[in-house]
């Protein structure tokens, strides 16, 4: 039975009430076998903390008419002008509805208005959900390395290319 693309939803800054279905989400994205060895998992369970008290940082939350938490996305600036997107997840009944899209953009949106030049990413997901939607923004894969049984994969956006960026909030 194919899946409906229409869902109605908002893109706005976490509230301290997400926590909870934020760590579910984050739980539920993990890729069988739990966490990277590199992974804690902490900035989680402080997102306030690690995104929302550092101007440079930030994190975003869908949500539905009614509340529902249905994806979520961070990102941090380890360094000048670089920032990282992270833990992006999209509930799984919600995929391909252009939500990780739309909340990409955003993300990007951030880091241009922050003057950064680059954006990098990572990533263990499944190839097939992951890789398209980095490509349609024009992610480019930089490496990749094998931590245990799984592949990371490393991601970057140079902002200051000129290439055409996607900007109809990924839909």
């Amino acid at each position: 039975m194919p899946v409906s693309k229409e869902i109605e939803y908002n893109i706005r800054s976490f509230a301290p009430k997400d926590l909870a279905a934020c760590r579910l989400l984050y739980t539920d994205g993990l890729i069988s076998g739990g966490l990277a060895p590199n992974d804690t998992g902490w900035d989680i369970d402080n997102i306030d903390e690690v995104y929302m008290r550092k101007p440079q940082n930030h994190f975003w939350v869908a949500s539905t008419p009614k509340g529902e938490i249905i994806g979520m996305l961070g990102v941090q600036h380890h360094e000048t002008g670089v920032g990282e997107v992270r833990r992006l997840r999209v509930h799984r009944k919600h995929r391909r509805r252009g939500i990780g899209g739309a909340l990409l953009e955003t993300a990007l949106r951030f880091c241009q208005q922050k003057g950064d030049v680059k954006v990098t990413l990572d990533t263990v997901m499944d190839k097939g959900i992951a890789v398209p939607l980095f490509e349609k923004f024009h992610f480019r894969l930089q490496n990749t390395k094998q931590v245990g049984e799984k592949e990371l994969l490393y991601f970057y956006l140079d902002l200051y290319s000129g290439e055409k960026k996607h900007t109809d909030n990924g839909k």
